[in-house]
């Protein structure tokens, strides 16, 4: 055992025999005192295989797969061992709590010692009163294995404060109760309805309320029917317009608990190093500015998605199953992340952490505070989805849907329809129109006779988008085979394209100008409109676009 390990075993001994000493039914106390003087915890864990030694009867620092097989239970919860806690179970005739950090009694003989140590009594500046000064401030604030601290006054080595001040009275003093409360609550809050992600919290709650409030890091599915749909999928929205009633319902339902004065507190924190916790966000809201703001995120940014997955009970069958969910509303800021900046990786849409936390702490004052969804993001989303190629069929789906909420939200003074506007003639949104149309007609004759690949107008989207008119001619002439073959089947689809290139202005039909985000809008809304078309001659079409 190397000298600092026995130099905090010394100190754990002496304070767990004068806390014994203080209180008269401390006999839980005084077992784990009695146990630990016999030396031997680890070597006891060893021996019923809760820790694991190397040849040389050293703990090992890592498991090596590869070599050493599947990983013991430790090693599934730790990186390194070292790092495990022990907690203590103490069985008394007659006390039904075996755990000793889950006795009520030994909370209030802790607190009773503690308070009655000679430590310094100075002002605390959170209540105003002299009570006794904390020296060391909690972690653990995010998870249990977080060591980063918001206050921290014991580093008297590492120049956190001198040069400053003498000593770390001089900066501020927090009473131990008051410390104590407000960093338990924290974590509290933090674990039972915040938001983690890496070394990223976000959690908002309001002081008087008990009851979760809604959290700016949902999506609106979250938001209106939890994680989990329990009764099948009827009742989910299928509109835009149930969708906002629903979203309406709710809203009044926190307003009956929030009221308009109550006060709402949304906080960000994330640690640059191990041991340093900053708060780098904080807003307080009264209740209804606080709703009013979540209402208008959720129903400003909202579009039409199928990315997300729920427990679906079926009736039938009398089975759980998870099922793919289409929802209309606005995506999670993690979502959103990943559509601007994920790549492709074995399958899986990946994002770097600190990317991901980056792109949620720019989101928090749009959510929060009404700014602009920054500019970049909408761009980055955009030109990632034109190129459909490059990205797995459902991972481009879902930055699809995401990019048309995003652009819809960016430019917000525009009225955008979910559902195919016939009325809207702009260049953008007629050619988003035209190559939903020619995907389509392709991938129904593709799929009549049996083939599976992708069309021109998939494989030359991204050239669409920054040349539309040239490109366009070379997808139209690429469809005359397959008008041919679908024969007189294909004149619906035919005529539609000719509808839309009629609705054109000459000038914008011929212009070979970059197209912005607008075109998405369009291209989705007719996919759509064709997808769910309920006419007989569509039938064919819909079986040939169903995949």
């Amino acid at each position: 055992m190397g000298g600092s390990k026995k130099h905090y075993f010394d100190e754990y001994e002496v304070l767990l025999k004068k806390w014994a000493a203080f209180g008269s039914n401390n006999q839980k106390i005084s077992a784990v005192y009695a146990y630990i003087q016999k030396m031997s915890v680890i070597s006891d864990l060893i021996r019923e295989g809760v820790l694991f030694v190397d040849n040389k009867e050293k703990l090992y620092t890592k498991w090596d797969k590869k070599t050493q097989g599947d990983a013991p239970p430790i090693f599934q919860v730790l990186k390194d061992q070292r790092d495990a806690f022990v907690r203590w179970a103490v069985e008394i005739p007659g006390v039904p709590e075996s755990r000793v950090s889950r006795d009520a009694e030994l909370w209030k003989s802790w607190e009773a010692y503690y308070l009655n140590q000679g430590e310094t009594v100075d002002v605390c500046l959170v209540k105003g009163t002299r009570e006794k000064s904390s020296i060391q401030h909690l972690a653990k604030i995010r998870h249990d294995g977080d060591r980063a601290k918001l206050i921290s006054t014991n580093d008297t080595s590492n120049f956190t404060f001198l040069g400053r001040f003498t000593d770390s009275d001089q900066a501020a003093s927090v009473s131990l109760q008051t410390s104590q409360k407000a960093h338990l609550a924290l974590r509290w809050l933090v674990s039972r309805q915040g938001y983690r992600q890496d070394d990223l919290a976000i959690v908002a709650w309001c002081p008087e309320v008990v009851d979760p409030i809604p959290q700016p890091t949902e999506d609106t599915y979250s938001l209106l029917y939890g994680d989990d749909v329990k009764e099948g999928s009827e009742g989910l929205s299928n509109t835009a317009q149930d969708t906002a009633n629903r979203l309406r319902m709710r809203i009044a339902g926190y307003g009956k608990i929030i009221t308009g004065t109550s006060q709402i507190v949304i906080m960000g924190m994330d640690s640059a190093t191990p041991g340093r916790l900053s708060i780098i966000f904080y807003r307080k809201l009264s209740g209804s500015a606080f709703l009013k703001r979540i209402d208008d995120w959720h129903t400003s940014c909202a579009w039409m998605h199928r990315y997300r997955s729920a427990s679906v009970f079926d009736p039938e069958t009398g089975k759980t199953e998870w099922q793919k969910i289409s929802f209309i509303g606005a995506p999670a800021p993690k979502d959103i992340a990943e559509a601007v900046y994920g790549v492709n990786n074995n399958g899986k849409l990946h994002v770097d952490d600190k990317l991901r936390k980056a792109t949620t702490k720019r989101l928090l004052p749009c959510i929060i505070d009404g700014h602009p969804i920054p500019r970049d993001m909408v761009e980055s989303a955009v030109r990632r989805v034109s190129n459909k190629i490059g990205l797995e069929k459902w991972q481009w789906e879902k930055s699809l849907s995401i990019a048309c909420a995003l652009f819809k939200k960016f430019n917000g003074k525009e009225e955008y329809d979910m559902s195919l506007n016939f009325e809207r003639k702009t260049r953008d949104y007629l050619y988003g129109r035209l190559l939903a149309l020619a995907e389509n007609l392709e991938q129904w004759a593709i799929g009549a006779s049996g083939e599976k690949r992708p069309t021109h107008a998939e494989r030359l989207m991204q050239r669409f988008s920054e040349r539309p008119y040239s490109t366009w001619l070379t997808i139209e002439m690429a469809l005359s085979p397959y008008k041919a073959k679908l024969g007189t089947k294909s004149n619906k689809r035919q005529r539609m394209i000719d509808e839309v290139i009629a609705s054109f202005e000459e000038d914008d039909f011929l212009s070979d100008k970059r197209l912005s985000g607008e075109f998405l809008l369009g291209y989705h809304c007719q996919r759509n409109y064709l997808w769910k078309s309920s006419h007989p001659e569509d039938d064919q079409f819909e079986d040939g676009n169903e995949e």
